[in-house]
């Protein structure tokens, strides 16, 4: 989820949980503004692994939702937080110990482990002990309905600044949502169960991944050995639209994506591979699938598909994308691949972001 979107949810929750005899005059409490400061800032906390982007892309999608999204190190994360808001509020009029700030702290990031949980990109929720990565895919990592709902409770609250009822309606709601979402899941798995069934696919496997601009937008991806069937539909319309030639830029986009979700009565099917179609292209996706320097990609991708191979004079390239990460109209994100000079020289790790394209 993105990091605003975490942010205000923190933000949400520290004004939610707020006592109803809350007095800002009250000796060691924080201030109604003061706590949903810090549960915006706490909230934003576990996104700083950001930084691990400045070493490159793969090193940072291979530890991003680590150790600062570990329910085990959250009360270390919290205190943490706690530590350094005491200290700068310390600079101020009106000094607070670490105490004031903790539990708060510690809601405001377990509200942000919660809303990356329940997307497909993964969470290592038991870092730095197991790199199993959890998920529960139900709501799409930009989804501007859940932003919405949070920001209509802050809103609201502002109008009534000694009641809790806008905030902890919005969380209700957005709990609801989130369970709506999951229904929505459920259904999308039953359209992928129903294709398995009706072309006999032998321990097959169904997967449903949440997708941008609608609720009802989902990508059902169906493996079975090395191979995938996947299908984007919309579980809402019932006839397709089609993207107006004469638009462009945001709009024009906007309709291309949507464009790419149909009817499930008119869901179209495409086949992948995770190694090429040609026994050529699967020997040397292999070769270079094995090696040592991308068990990082290996470990992160739960669906891989071989993106290209790229032949050089002097050298040849083999790149992979995350089936999870491709959505219609648009150049797929997070490929990566690595490059071999000669026949028999040693792979390595394509850096240059402008090679694929899409780095």
């Amino acid at each position: 989820m993105d990091t605003l979107t975490h942010a205000l949810s923190g933000a949400l929750l520290a004004r939610a949980t707020a006592s109803p005899s809350h007095h800002a005059h009250d000796t060691g409490q924080l201030t109604l503004r003061a706590r949903m400061t810090v549960g915006f800032i706490a909230a934003a906390f576990p996104d700083a692994d950001f930084v691990l982007r400045a070493i490159d892309t793969l090193t940072y999608i291979t530890f991003h939702r680590g150790i600062t999204h570990s329910i085990i190190l959250l009360p270390f994360w919290a205190w943490l937080v706690a530590w350094i808001l005491s200290n700068l509020s310390r600079l101020s009029h009106r000094p607070y110990p670490w105490q004031a700030f903790y539990g708060i702290a510690a809601l405001g990031i377990g509200i942000h482990i919660a809303g990356d949980v329940i997307t497909s990109y993964g969470t290592m929720l038991l870092a730095p002990f197991s790199r199993h990565a959890f998920s529960i895919p139900f709501t799409f990592i930009i989804d501007p309905y859940f932003t919405g709902i949070i920001v209509i409770g802050l809103v609201a609250s502002i109008f009534k600044p000694k009641g809790r009822y806008p905030v902890v309606a919005a969380l209700l709601i957005l709990g609801c949502y989130v369970g709506f979402q999951g229904i929505l899941h459920s259904r999308a798995v039953e359209i992928g169960e129903a294709y398995v069934k009706n072309h006999r696919l032998k321990e097959a496997q169904v997967h449903a991944f949440p997708q941008p601009l609608s609720p009802f937008n989902w990508k059902i991806i169906v493996s079975h050995d090395d191979d995938y069937e996947v299908a984007s539909v919309n579980l809402w319309r019932t006839q397709e639209i089609g993207a107006s030639a004469a638009e462009s830029g945001l709009l024009g986009r906007w309709e291309a994506i949507a464009a790419g979700y149909r009817p499930v009565s008119t869901a179209k099917w495409t086949r992948h591979s995770r190694f090429g179609e040609t026994e050529r292209q699967s020997a040397l996706a292999h070769e270079a699938w094995r090696q040592e320097i991308f068990a990082g990609f290996r470990h992160f991708a739960a669906f891989p598909v071989l993106d290209r191979i790229e032949y050089y004079p002097d050298a040849v390239c083999v790149s992979f994308l995350d089936l999870r990460f491709i959505v219609p109209s648009l150049q797929p994100s997070l490929v990566f691949g690595l490059c071999r000079e000669g026949l028999h020289g040693s792979w390595h790790l394509a850096r240059d972001p402008g090679l694929f394209g899409r780095d």
